[in-house]
């Protein structure tokens, strides 16, 4: 602090707050990229700024702002400035650790999975981001679920995504939008009935692509429809982007409750939070009867939440007209947004949130990792 006594440290950092991290879309003084800022007695500043993975790219833009910037303040004679990748990251992976880099623009990562498919999962993801929206979130969905992509359906999205040129990106998905989301999808790639017969490193070159050659913009909220089960692509998006929180959907019969488990498992193995989970066709009521028929069972989801300690975030009933809305490509939450199961859909985007804004707050971390953190708490 001695060494800067002639100049403001004030007057530096606040020069220095107006350089955003090309990862977090946040300045570098706020996000710890400055370090070791020095004051010489000849009036040379000089200082390290400490780079994230995916922004490598941009060092030389970045120590350019940096110099400019430290000149501007009065007093200073002269800025040396080195940009380098972080020693912490350049530590793990050297030793095999898998390193993150944030998506440009993108605060908040939820996964919506399941341990066997069938359970309504990509039901949950479709109106999920699109309650999301409604409630005024800029929100994408990211259709993770290569070998049966049917989100591009169940959202009515028929444009294709456009190609942009980015001068330091290079080529980058511009993903079309339905009912206010942002849509990318493996479905628009592939034609028709096309199956994709495909092994793992190609599963993580997609999930890499959709993560980080999408033009997403500025998105509050990413909902990832995954698949389902415990494999690769789950795998690849732990280690590719630092996910905020995974909601996890089941039926309430014990061999989905199986296969839920294993998902949470595995998710506690690569340090993803569990936010909950959502117990999908709890139930039904057969026209003109108020009485609950438990086809598939009672209670699973309780017990399950109860075992992990994990909230029961909704019980939601099987109502034909979720079934058809995914059909013809328009959500329940828009297309009959007064009807029970479309308010219990909006319900669970709020408690969703409101769990994200209290696991930040809890962790510690930078509570506006999210704009919309504590929005609808």
């Amino acid at each position: 602090m001695s060494q800067l006594s002639q100049i403001s440290l004030d007057a530096l950092t606040t020069a220095l707050r107006t350089i955003l991290d090309p990862e977090t879309k946040k300045d570098i003084v706020s996000t710890n990229k400055v370090k070791d800022l020095k004051l010489g007695s000849d009036g040379i500043v000089s200082l390290r700024v400490v780079l994230g993975a995916q922004a490598q790219v941009f060092k030389d833009k970045i120590k350019s702002e940096v110099e400019a910037a430290v000149r501007s303040v009065s007093g200073v004679k002269g800025v040396q400035v080195t940009v380098g990748p972080d020693a912490a990251a350049m530590k793990a992976a050297s030793a095999g650790a898998p390193t993150q880099g944030a998506i440009p623009g993108v605060a908040t990562i939820i996964a919506v999975s399941s341990g066997k498919g069938g359970v309504g999962k990509s039901t949950v993801a479709v109106n999920l981001a699109t309650a999301l929206a409604m409630d005024g979130a800029r929100v994408g969905l990211m259709d993770a679920d290569v070998y049966g992509p049917n989100v591009p359906t169940m959202m009515g999205v028929t444009d294709q995504p456009k190609m942009l040129q980015d001068p330091v990106r290079g080529e980058l998905f511009v993903p079309p939008t339905a009912h206010g989301v942002k849509v990318m999808s493996m479905g628009f790639l592939v034609p028709g009935d096309q199956p994709m017969v495909w092994r793992g490193p190609m599963l993580h070159s997609v999930v890499s692509q959709f993560c980080h050659k999408v033009e997403w913009g500025t998105l509050d909220y990413l909902v990832v429809d995954m698949p389902p089960g415990t494999g690769d692509v789950q795998l690849s998006l732990a280690q590719l982007v630092p996910v905020t929180g995974a909601v996890l959907v089941s039926t309430p019969q014990e061999v989905s409750m199986q296969d839920v488990r294993k998902a949470y498992n595995m998710f506690e193995k690569v340090r993803v939070p569990v936010v909950g989970f959502v117990e999908n066709m709890s139930f039904f009521k057969c026209d003109g009867c108020e009485k609950k028929h438990y086809l598939f069972g009672s209670e699973g989801g309780k017990m399950l939440a109860k075992k992990y300690g994990v909230d029961l975030l909704a019980q939601l009933p099987m109502v034909p007209r979720v079934r058809e809305g995914g059909d013809e490509g328009r959500p329940i939450v828009m297309n009959y947004p007064q009807s029970e199961i479309a308010q219990e859909f909006r319900t669970l985007a709020r408690s969703i949130v409101a769990k994200i804004a209290t696991q930040v707050r809890e962790q510690g971390t930078d509570p506006t990792q999210s704009v919309q953190v504590g929005k609808f708490t």
